[in-house]
Parts: structure tokens; sequence; C-alpha cells
């Protein structure tokens, strides 16, 4: 049985090394058999920010709106914004409701080095950074966080270097083939890419 990828991404231009990244696992997920759907956030002009508009119909309490009471009330009654609707259903459709039992990788960019993302460099440790999301986020909800694909700064690295990166991803996600069958990972064989060296 085939599982269904959802790809949630996020980058204005489609010249950029994220739409490489993003291209790169559509191509390797498909060719694997694997049923892949993309939210192009910037495509769609998906609004990020929780205000009221989420809302549709009447609110409960218009004077002192409470975004979370709302929108749990909303949702109860289908009256969330068709923005937030058609991407709840993408995710109901990639898994099931309760997030439990799924796998969530952060794959992503940066404008500086390596070095600069360790405890003593000028942007602080990555795995502080990205604690709050992977733990205080994806974990709670119950996904299964897989170490990040972190892409160290591809505007200023060579050409070589940035073709080797995606190399490494494309080998990151084959042997991932858990990706697409609903059967649990042997976590001895998943190849790991460090993009650094």
């Amino acid at each position: 049985l085939l599982k269904k990828i959802l790809i949630v991404y996020a980058h204005q231009s489609a010249g950029s090394f994220n739409a490489a990244a993003k291209d790169a696992a559509v191509k390797v997920l498909t060719s694997q058999g694997c049923k892949v759907e993309v939210s192009d956030l910037y495509a769609m002009k998906f609004k990020a920010s929780a205000t009221a508009e989420d809302v549709t119909g009447t609110v409960k309490d218009a004077e002192h709106f409470q975004y979370g009471e709302e929108t749990m009330l909303a949702w109860k009654e289908g009256r969330l914004s068709a923005d937030i609707t058609e991407e709840h259903r993408k995710l109901s459709e990639a898994a099931v409701v309760v997030f439990q039992d799924k796998k969530a990788m952060l794959s992503f960019t940066t404008g500086s080095h390596e070095s600069m993302f360790s405890a003593n460099g000028i942007n602080g440790d990555m795995n502080v950074t990205l604690w709050p999301l992977q733990n205080g986020i994806l974990h709670y909800c119950g996904f299964q966080v897989l170490a990040p694909q972190i892409f160290w700064p591809p505007p200023h690295i060579p050409s070589e270097s940035r073709c080797s990166m995606l190399e490494a991803w494309r080998t990151r996600l084959e042997g991932h083939a858990s990706f697409c069958l609903n059967v649990e990972p042997d976590v001895t064989t998943v190849h790991w890419c460090d993009c650094s060296h």
C-alpha cells in the first residue's frame, strides 16, 4: 500500500536551490511509486498569520476575539476559511487526522556556513534553533521527526558542490523507501547525508 507524500514548499523563486531540492524530492519519491502533492505556499499566496479572517461567518465574540476558541468552533461547524480547509484536506489525505506514526523532515537552505550555526557561531547552535519546531511542534503533534536536511549556503559555494548536495539529497530520499510504503523503516539502512563536507 503506497503512501501519499505532502511537501510543503515555501520559496518565492522557481530558480532557487530550494526549488531544485523540492523538484528532486518530487522526482525521487514519484519514481518510488509515491503519490506526491506539493503545497507551494508562495504560489498559493498562503497567508500564514493567524487572524479572524480564518473564520467564515459570525464569530462567537467579536468584541473579545479568542483565536483558539473561535477556530475550534469554526472547525467543528465547517466555517474555517477555504485556504485552511484545503490544507486540512491535504493533511488528512496524506495521513490520519491524529498525527501519530507520521514522519516529518525539515529540508531547507541557509545563507551561512555550517560553522556559523555552531554553539559558538554568530547564528547560534542549529540544534537549539530547530528544537522548538522539531520537538515543541512536530514531535508534540505525534510526528516521528527525522534528521533535518540542511543545505549549507548554496549561494556561497561552487556549482559542483550544489550538484553534490542535490545528489546526496536524492540518495537520502532513495534510501527512505519506507516514505512510500506502510512499513516501519529499517534504520540501519537509512542513508543520512552530510552536505557539510
